[in-house]
């Protein structure tokens, strides 16, 4: 038996143990990082063309179409001429039709009564997304460690936002009280929660977009100071969103089309006629509308020295995702006077309400940023 250095295989013979691979244990907890962050994509998109589709209705004045909360068999429009005249029946008992639409036939009928059915079938095809998603995920164990109920949470928002659609409906279905809208406060809550899903969503790829190790040593840069001028900037957008679809409930953008003034005067006439007095804040179309644009301008205002704030920013990404925002906010003010001088016919007023989620997205991805910034070394650089 010849002499083995100790540099030498003990059997030549023996089956070669694998090698161990570092990281396996953080893949299994990261999960289907990417195939996740798709799916929230899609579902983003989604809510996107729900939140247009959903002002187009109130601007098309389609949304008493429908006089019943069906979730299941409402999935199935009308297949006969006898159905469609059972809707349409149905329709002419509301007080909309008394007071707005006595003068419509059938076929004007049918024209919001699609816009109505595509905005709750929309919303059924966005659930029906988000839980083959959702338990696809869950049955294949591909969620990330901690995840489950943070991805769990948008369906459940979601369930919750087409009860709030319904009860906002409801409002405006009436017979003999004079209602020919939804009330306008349920509007802002239907509108505010679906800008609260598009917010989780967006704020979920952002995160879902980068590894956590990558995120935790982000967060020691953290810019606590921007982070929370972004925070407040974010919550102050939010309010204007609220107002705006209180603008939206009642028409108050084509109450006075004259800009800077309002009826050639700063305060717009008669602001408390309404008793009580608080009840002008919601209905009366001059106050409100008012109110819409003093928001407005404290709004920019703001935006403005968190912009300036965010430009000292020491990370590249961060400096330009606070200069988009600034941008982006100068634009809707332009969009929002435009709006006003002529009267929000359904093309511009429908363009301001989709540069409105622009903004809040990019007020959330600046805020991200200044949370997790992006570094940048001096050699990459």
């Amino acid at each position: 038996m010849s002499n083995r250095t100790i540099f030498e295989d003990v059997s030549s013979d023996r089956k070669q143990q694998p090698t161990p691979t570092p990281g396996g244990l953080d893949r299994r907890r990261r999960g289907a990082r990417g195939a996740i962050r798709v799916w929230l994509a899609v579902l983003f998109a989604l809510v996107v063309a729900m939140i247009a589709v959903g002002g187009l209705t109130r601007l098309t004045d389609s949304g008493l179409s429908i006089t019943e909360w069906r979730p299941v068999t409402g999935a199935l429009p009308p297949m006969t001429e006898a159905d469609w005249q059972s809707e349409f029946e149905k329709y002419q008992q509301i007080d909309q039709y008394h007071l707005m639409n006595k003068w419509m036939d059938l076929s004007d009928f049918k024209e919001i009564y699609w816009w109505e059915w595509g905005h709750r079938q929309l919303g059924r095809f966005i659930g029906l997304v988000w839980a083959v998603g959702f338990l696809g995920f869950l049955a294949t164990r591909s969620i990330p460690t901690g995840w489950t109920g943070r991805l769990l949470l948008p369906g459940l928002l979601g369930g919750v936002q087409g009860a709030i659609g319904w009860w906002m409906v409801a409002s405006g279905v009436t017979q003999g009280e004079g209602m020919t809208a939804v009330a306008s406060y349920r509007l802002a809550t239907h509108l505010g929660l679906a800008f609260v899903i598009l917010g989780y969503l967006a704020w979920f790829m952002f995160m879902l977009g980068r590894e956590e190790r990558d995120l935790m040593q982000a967060r020691r840069l953290k810019e606590a100071k921007l982070f929370g001028m972004g925070t407040g900037l974010m919550h102050f957008a939010f309010l204007q969103i609220l107002i705006g679809a209180l603008v939206a409930g009642i028409d108050a953008g084509r109450s006075y089309t004259d800009w800077p003034l309002m009826g050639g005067q700063i305060l717009p006439p008669n602001p408390f006629m309404i008793e009580p007095l608080w009840k002008n804040f919601f209905e009366n179309p001059g106050l409100v509308q008012f109110v819409h644009r003093v928001t407005g301008y404290l709004l920019f205002a703001f935006a403005v020295v968190v912009w300036m704030r965010g430009r000292r920013s020491a990370h590249a990404a961060t400096r330009f995702a606070f200069n988009a925002v600034f941008a982006v906010l100068s634009l809707q003010v332009v969009i929002g006077i435009v709006t006003v001088l002529t009267a929000a016919p359904v093309e511009i007023a429908i363009v301001h309400q989709i540069v409105a989620v622009l903004a809040w997205v990019l007020i959330l991805r600046a805020r991200f940023l200044a949370a997790y910034p992006i570094s940048t070394s001096i050699k990459g650089h």
